[in-house]
């Protein structure tokens, strides 16, 4: 029997979930700590426990699909490689205009420290050529010169170079021989062409993007390689896949050449797997709530689909690669509480105690009042975690708070630490208006799916906030991550800029262009060893009102241009700024800048546990009852261990649910029920 195995490398655990292609061969769940200096470790100990437990051979796993920070560490810690840039001959600054906007308030550029680009100006060459707007040669490419730059770049020590010339995303000809002079003179080496990573125009971003692909690329790379030279050590023969930013997989050999692709595959992971389990369980359209130690994820899902963004920020760049669009806000069980001797008024975060020492509940010489330490003196988290192998220090936790009560002048520290989780989540709730409420959608029609570690602790509370039930836990919350990569689908863009008014686009032009697309993308699926049947390409049209300077994908289709013309894309893109922005702009032209095909690829899925719904009684799955403080006051709270709740089973609030990797919080006023996937659906009494 084949296996699947879905691997996770986060910060502090390393998450795996082996599934079997056929029936019978079960699940698997392992968590261990991971190795930051060289993650491959954490990774190789994972499998062979999973393999172990599931009492099978290394060798029987089909595929690894790994979800990776990498990229992102490489980023995060500046540690990537040594870059060097050629562009066209007077743009040598590129990387230095930048743009104009600066973070912070409105002077916040007096105070600004510009971080160094990925390349620097010492590293950075300007070749004679030049390309005009139509892709047309106006300066052929010197390649003697280009030679004699090549050798003064590699000789000075270099280790990847970036190739970002103007106008190359409409004729990448002499990227191409730049590219091409590189590999005759050092075959082998590192080249990055930015026409082959972003077709698209904008030359800030488009060089900046090849950049930073270039600056992960050789630790990304050398990951990789050593991780499949390893599985294959242990006998692993299984094909290894990578998780992209944009929740689709792509391989280890695209991974060790654009590893920018994949720069935030951690949370693209979960989203993934959250959008799984609810549809499996009936809901198309979410809401994700991933609560982490230091911060919280959210996202918003449509029509069974995740929402993709454009551009992504990672440090202080924003890099143009497809990814989920996913919002962060610095919220977490780790979030500080502290009460500003000026205002008087309580603030939580974004401050974190992190691992070491952590919330004071921890026993680690923490004394900082944390969200987690409000929830151990609230009596929500139980005193020992992670099947009894931590205890809590519920003293330390109380006396942490108290400082918080003592400078608000409250009566108890009941009272701090309520205050504490009504601000987290109102924290939290904001995140959540900033990708729904704000961009023209009702969260009342959402549904809302909590997982990490702290998640469902908060999710009923932050689901009152924004009205979206039911919501939605999974069975073990903090490795939805790792059953995401399982999900994931191959996944790969194709893109041509094409600027034009509508009035001035020709149909048959404008579908000849999404058929070129469509070819490369069917060519891409073949390639991979994508069955027929389990492709499918979709078209979008990047459009803006004239003069604008940002875009709103709009869905369109090649046929549908042949037959009824682009008009109606107009009402369309009309339509959706209208729903993002509140207005449309009546006798402003319309344009299109864009164009792009998409190419999917299905894998086999998992199939989660389903059982058949029995009785409403959960009261076999009570372990203990106690009091917890809920809105001021004291109630008795029955104890429920989540490996005993079956389908079917319901119960009322307050309650609270157990389980090896987190715990759930049933309000007062609320209940939870069992689906036949064992998903807890929390939803109002009313």
């Amino acid at each position: 029997m084949a296996y699947r195995l879905g691997v996770d490398v986060g910060g502090t655990f390393t998450d795996l979930f082996l599934v079997s292609q056929g029936n019978g061969g079960g699940q698997f769940r392992v968590k261990t700590p991971s190795t930051p200096h060289d993650p491959s470790e954490g990774v190789l100990v994972g499998v062979r426990r999973i393999c172990e437990e599931a009492g099978i051979d290394v060798g029987a796993l089909q595929n690894i699909l790994h979800g990776t920070t990498v990229a992102t560490n490489a980023v995060l810690e500046s540690k990537g490689a040594r870059v060097g840039l050629i562009t066209t001959q007077g743009f040598g600054q590129i990387l230095h205009l930048a743009r104009s906007q600066t973070p912070g308030p409105l002077a916040g550029w007096i105070i600004m420290i510009k971080p160094d680009p990925p390349a620097s100006l010492a590293d950075t060459r300007e070749a004679v050529e030049r390309m005009d707007a139509r892709g047309n040669t106006i300066t052929a490419l010197d390649e003697q010169q280009v030679e004699s730059m090549v050798r003064d770049l590699v000789e000075s020590g270099v280790e990847t170079l970036t190739v970002a010339l103007i106008n190359s995303y409409v004729n990448p000809a002499h990227e191409e021989q730049i590219g091409a002079v590189v590999e005759r003179l050092y075959p082998g080496f590192p080249v990055t062409l930015s026409a082959h990573v972003l077709p698209e125009f904008r030359e800030y971003e488009r060089a900046l993007t090849a950049c930073m692909n270039s600056y992960v690329r050789p630790k990304v790379a050398d990951y990789v390689d050593r991780l499949q030279s390893e599985l294959q050590g242990i006998g692993a023969q299984a094909d290894v896949n990578i998780l992209r930013s944009d929740a689709g997989l792509m391989t280890t050999s695209e991974a060790a050449r654009n590893p920018i692709y994949g720069v935030l595959s951690g949370p693209s992971g979960g989203v993934a797997g959250a959008l799984y389990v609810a549809r499996k369980a009936g809901f198309d359209d979410i809401l994700t709530f991933d609560m982490g130690g230091t911060s919280t994820d959210v996202s918003l899902c449509q029509n069974g689909q995740p929402t993709i963004g454009r551009e992504t920020a990672i440090s202080h760049f924003r890099i143009r690669v497809p990814s989920v669009d996913v919002h962060t806000v610095g919220a977490g069980g780790g979030s500080i509480a502290h009460v500003p001797e000026l205002t008087k008024a309580l603030r939580v975060g974004p401050e974190s105690a992190g691992a070491e020492p952590g919330p004071a509940a921890y026993g680690k010489g923490g004394t900082q009042p944390t969200v987690t330490d409000a929830n151990v003196v609230l009596g929500h988290l139980p005193p020992r975690l992670l099947g009894g192998e931590m205890s809590l220090d519920v003293d330390a936790a109380r006396a942490a708070v108290q400082t918080i009560a003592d400078a608000m002048g409250l009566d108890s520290v009941e009272a701090a630490a309520e205050g504490i989780l009504a601000i987290v989540n109102e924290n939290m709730a904001g995140a959540l208006r900033l990708v729904s409420v704000q961009r023209g959608h009702d969260p009342r029609d959402f549904a809302l799916v909590s997982y990490g570690g702290a998640g469902p602790l908060h999710a009923n509370a932050v689901a009152e906030l924004m009205g979206s039930f039911p919501m939605i836990v999974p069975p073990a919350p903090g490795l939805l991550c790792a059953i995401g990569d399982l999900v994931a689908d191959f996944r790969d863009e194709f893109a041509q800029t094409y600027i034009r008014v509508l009035d001035d686009a020709a149909p048959e032009e404008v579908a000849g262009i999404l058929d070129d697309l469509g070819v490369r993308a069917e060519t891409w699926l073949e390639s991979e060893g994508i069955p027929s049947d389990t492709r499918t390409i979709t078209y979008t049209a990047d459009m803006r009102y004239r003069g604008q300077g940002y875009e709103i994908p709009v869905a369109i289709d090649p046929t549908e241009i042949r037959a009824d013309g682009v008009g109606g894309l107009e009402e369309r893109f009309n339509g959706l700024h209208e729903q993002l922005y509140g207005f449309r702009m009546h006798g402003t032209a319309t344009e299109i800048v864009n164009l792009r095909a998409v190419g999917f690829g299905s894998v086999p899925k998992p199939e989660l546990p389903v059982g058949d719904a029995g009785g409403e009684d959960a009261s076999g799955a009570v372990g203990d009852e106690r009091q917890v403080w809920f809105g001021g006051e004291q109630h008795a709270t029955r104890i429920y261990d989540r490996a005993k709740l079956q389908p079917g089973m319901a119960f009322a609030g307050p309650a609270i649910v157990t389980e090896f990797d987190s715990t759930t919080v049933v309000l007062p006023g609320y209940s939870a029920a069992v689906d036949v996937n064992f998903n807890l659906l929390i939803t109002p009494n009313d």
